[in-house]
């Protein structure tokens, strides 16, 4: 920090007053805060980078500046503020309307009985980077065991694209990594413990923990349509967290228009989309939901 940056930090800070503690204890308290500041922010834990991963944090080494120690949070806020800190999110109330009254739609929903015996199925759409040649638009049936103790299938189909159209199917080995639905079913419903559960899972993740936990409860919201009362949890515990915006015109990735809820920036940057009348979980702006159900055996599709 340059001396005109200090003298404009001095002149933010309040007068120090009187020490309220001995000079000894004083002198090892103001030692602790300057070795806390000086320490360089940890990097985070990393993924690879795409879409739905999180990137390293990154670091930031803060200059020491020697201040009582009354006066140490705001000489924090104030470095943070110097070296560039991105400020905090807000919190938008038109979003936790919002999110509150998907909440409320998604809670009277019925479950459906599901055995252990059967899958999970899901048709998704979205778009995919082929090499330089250009994006395909694809359909995407999936398959999962419902106690994630069986293999699965995937069924992809190319509707436009520099591959050609084309179908091809490949087995889903079962992945101990993958959500099941009944671990989804196991999650408590109770939105404080939900959102605790969140929270702390993605604590240490990024860019931002606000934006990985939102991520994370994103990761859910289509198995979780099957389960009504862990999905109300899942959008009160979103509406929670600050950062989430309305996008009031929003489409999903197989172009159908609705009301979005987005959080993030630039690549970062996630839109869950719904239907503008029944508030229904339409998918994201990268991924479309076209159909979820529990179906007897991999390979059978819904009636209808």
């Amino acid at each position: 920090m340059n001396p005109p940056e200090h003298e404009e930090l001095a002149r933010l800070l309040p007068s120090p007053g009187d020490p309220v503690l001995p000079s000894d204890r004083m002198t090892q308290l103001e030692a602790h805060l300057m070795q806390e500041i000086t320490r360089e922010a940890p990097s985070g834990s990393t993924r690879p980078a795409g879409r739905g991963t999180f990137r390293p944090r990154p670091s930031r080494r803060l200059a020491a500046i020697a201040v009582p120690v009354a006066t140490a949070a705001v000489a924090v806020a104030a470095l943070l503020t110097v070296g560039g800190g991105a400020p905090a999110p807000s919190t938008d109330p038109e979003a936790v309307r919002l999110l509150n009254r998907i909440a409320t739609v998604a809670a009277g929903q019925d479950a459906p009985r599901v055995r252990d015996d059967q899958y999970v199925y899901t048709l998704t759409q979205g778009t995919q980077q082929v090499m330089d040649s250009g994006r395909d638009t694809f359909r995407r049936s999936d398959w999962h065991a419902v106690d994630g103790t069986r293999d699965g299938l995937a069924r992809i189909t190319v509707l436009s694209g520099p591959s050609g159209k084309g179908t091809t199917d490949m087995t889903l080995e079962a992945d101990p990594n993958h959500t099941t639905y009944r671990e989804l079913q196991a999650l408590p419903t109770d939105t404080d413990a939900l959102y605790e559960h969140v929270w702390n899972a993605t604590e240490g993740q990024g860019p931002t923990h606000e934006e990985a936990a939102l991520e994370m409860i994103g990761s859910m919201l289509e198995g979780a349509t099957l389960l009504p009362d862990v999905d109300a949890a899942l959008y009160r515990a979103a509406a929670r967290i600050p950062g989430v915006t309305v996008v009031d015109r929003a489409k999903d990735a197989a172009g159908r228009t609705g009301v979005g809820l987005a959080f993030g920036d630039g690549d970062d940057r996630d839109v869950w989309v719904f239907g503008r009348k029944n508030l229904k979980y339409l998918g994201s702006d990268d991924v479309a939901l076209l159909d979820i159900d529990v179906v007897d055996e991999p390979g059978r599709t819904p009636p209808g």
